[in-house]
């Protein structure tokens, strides 16, 4: 599944407002930036390869003061016509952990182009 994610955004699946990353693409290169909720401000650095699968570093900054730093691995999906990532994290440092999250594509505003 080839995909280009420029210019689509992405947020915690069923989690309507709070953060929402919007990504963009130069050839395999892949970036983002996201805030809201208690983060207030992460970007993602990472690549894409011909399945569309992301390797990422991330960082934010928490409401709290906290940084935040690890890497993920994001594989694309359908579901039901939606675009989700299913991404495996882990955590470095202080706050060191592991897990799993799904991310869900937002639809495009009403006047934008879908993609």
């Amino acid at each position: 599944m080839s995909i280009d994610y420029n210019g689509r955004r992405f947020r915690a699946l069923g989690v309507h407002g709070g953060t929402c990353a919007e990504y963009s693409q130069r050839d395999d290169l892949v970036w983002a930036v996201f805030e809201g909720g208690h983060i207030r401000r992460g970007t993602v650095t990472g690549t894409c390869d011909d399945r569309g699968v992301l390797r990422l570093a991330y960082t934010m900054v928490l409401e709290t003061g906290e940084v935040i730093s690890g890497h993920s691995t994001n594989t694309p999906r359908r579901v039901g016509g939606t675009l989700v990532l299913h991404e495996v994290w882990e955590r470095y440092g202080e706050h060191a952990a592991r897990g799993v999250s799904y991310l869900e594509e937002v639809p495009a505003e009403p006047g934008e182009v879908a993609r």
